[in-house]
């Protein structure tokens, strides 16, 4: 892990395309304003493993249920 210093108004480069800057400093928060491309997802850890476990746990359909489906598709195409 890389362990940085920065002061409000100072950033950090990600390559060439992210930009990771420190907007305010109150108390023991910190907020930060990301730049990044429309392509890049940006989330919260917290949001990002939410995001993991549920496609996790989308992922994980019974055989029977996808014989089901199949079974729909089957009598619905002509």
């Amino acid at each position: 892990m890389l362990i940085l210093t920065r002061k409000v108004g100072e950033s950090v480069a990600i390559g060439d395309d992210i930009q990771i800057s420190v907007v305010e400093i109150k108390g023991t928060q910190v907020k930060l304003g990301i730049r990044a491309p429309r392509e890049v997802s940006v989330h919260r850890q917290e949001i990002y493993l939410k995001i993991q476990e549920e496609n996790l746990r989308a992922s994980d359909v019974s055989k029977e249920a996808l014989g089901s489906v199949e079974d729909l598709f089957l009598k619905n195409t002509p």
